[in-house]
């Protein structure tokens, strides 16, 4: 099975991975990072883990967790695979199906993402679009929920920028049932698509253009980078005016809920989006969110290859 969105995932199934990724890291606890978990459930498989865009944190938790259940990685680059040019993308999808059990891409256009899953006769995990970032959202529930219980019913607060992390976290409120608010500039609103739909599911979708009272009595409060390591000079000093008064600090913080968790996908820019007064505060939990992308993609890996 192919974990291509949040939105596009059975609710149930979604619930099986958070509390299996849950189970798999108290297993480990007090364990070595390199021993193999006991049951092993990717032996003997091979997953090809391509990557378009360049990644520290996808990069190290895919292929840590894949040896960790006993499996193999192979990892290939953009200027490696060079996908659409040369060979088309149904063609990759299909000479790579011959060789390995599974493929993770994190890639620009969702459009390559789609092709590729459409003619691989394997598993598709989506690492990364410029649309969507799923296994950082799933990464995202389980931190919330081993910090604060079940997060239906939550008030989850974005500032900043309708990005691809925004819309994987606007498909998770239609799925998981928490209520949404997202705060910042009309010209980076989430997509009006996504916002919809979960509405359509049952979630409160809101946007306030103030952040104070976009944050007033929010469970859990994100953020995430204003540009994009891609963007030229003039789009970073056009982003920063547009959202420094969506800049998360303690004044704003302070907003939330006493007991509001703040989270970062990282890298971050230390005092733009957030100051480390927030990221390096009690209310921040920004490591163990980055620590769990390593349990929540070794359980999605799990239900991809029904193991």
């Amino acid at each position: 099975m192919h974990f291509l969105d949040i939105n596009k995932t059975d609710p149930t199934d979604l619930r099986a991975m958070i509390d299996q990724a849950r189970a798999m890291k108290v297993a480990r606890q007090g364990q070595s990072k390199g021993m193999v978990d006991a049951d092993q459930p990717l032996a003997g498989k091979m997953v090809a883990l391509v990557f378009e865009k360049p990644s520290t944190r996808t990069r190290v938790s895919f292929d840590v967790g894949i040896r960790q259940m006993g499996g193999q990685s192979i990892v290939l680059s953009g200027t490696e695979m060079q996908l659409g040019h040369g060979e088309t993308i149904a063609d990759t999808a299909r000479v790579l199906s011959r060789y390995v059990d599974l493929i993770m891409i994190r890639t620009f256009e969702e459009s390559t993402l789609l092709e590729l899953a459409d003619h691989a006769s394997v598993p598709v995990i989506n690492g990364l679009t410029n649309r969507t970032h799923p296994c950082q959202i799933m990464a995202d529930i389980l931190t919330y929920e081993e910090h604060r219980g079940p997060i239906a019913g939550k008030k989850v607060v974005w500032t900043g920028d309708g990005n691809n992390v925004c819309a994987s976290f606007l498909h998770a409120a239609g799925q998981f049932g928490f209520d949404l608010t997202f705060t910042g500039p009309p010209t980076l609103d989430p997509d009006p698509v996504f916002v919809a739909e979960a509405r359509a599911k049952g979630a409160t979708i809101e946007i306030e253009r103030d952040a104070a009272k976009a944050v007033a009595g929010a469970d859990l409060v994100v953020t995430d980078t204003w540009v994009s390591m891609h963007d030229p000079q003039s789009t970073r000093e056009r982003r920063h005016n547009q959202l420094r008064p969506y800049r998360v600090d303690a004044a704003l913080m302070a907003h939330a809920a006493p007991d509001a968790l703040f989270m970062h996908c990282l890298p971050a820019h230390r005092e733009e989006e957030v100051t480390s007064q927030v990221m390096d505060g009690p209310q921040s939990v920004i490591f163990d969110e980055a620590e769990n992308r390593l349990h929540a993609q070794k359980a999605i890996l799990r239900w991809c290859l029904g193991v």
